[in-house]
């Protein structure tokens, strides 16, 4: 019998990037990214879900605390990339284009660190209502 339960906590971000490949000229960019490419940049109001999978505490019957998994996340992300350009305020993205894929793998490398690795953990971005992102994909 499989005793794992998942556990999700919903967050929201606001940032601005440009999806830009500086080894490309302006032309190649144009076409692969479109207005994505925008050099004054362009912004989204990002949906952030992250998912804890595990086995619940015997004595508190919690996968996790949700109350410090939001800390967590407000903590280790929001902070750092909300209401920021994320090419120009970040590190993470000096030198990474920030497609919602890159920010889905950024964001999981930052809570990996944070979060006990007996536990299951996947990150899903949504960049847009329709548009979203998992990692990792399972």
């Amino acid at each position: 019998m499989n005793n794992k339960v998942a556990v999700y906590r919903k967050e929201h971000f606001n940032a601005a990037h440009r999806l830009n490949n500086p080894k490309w000229d302006e032309a190649t960019n144009d076409r692969i990214f479109g207005k994505c490419n925008n050099p004054s940049f362009h912004g989204h109001n990002y949906e952030l879900i992250v998912k804890l999978t595990g086995v619940p505490d015997a004595e508190t019957g919690y996968v996790y605390d949700m109350k410090l998994l939001s800390e967590v996340i407000r903590e280790n992300i929001l902070e750092r990339f909300d209401h920021k350009n994320l090419n120009l305020d970040t590190a993470e993205f000096q030198h990474l284009n920030p497609t919602a894929e890159n920010i889905a793998v950024v964001i999981y490398t930052i809570l990996r660190e944070k979060i006990d690795t007996k536990l299951d953990l996947q990150v899903r971005l949504y960049e847009t209502e329709r548009n979203f992102v998992e990692y990792p994909a399972n």
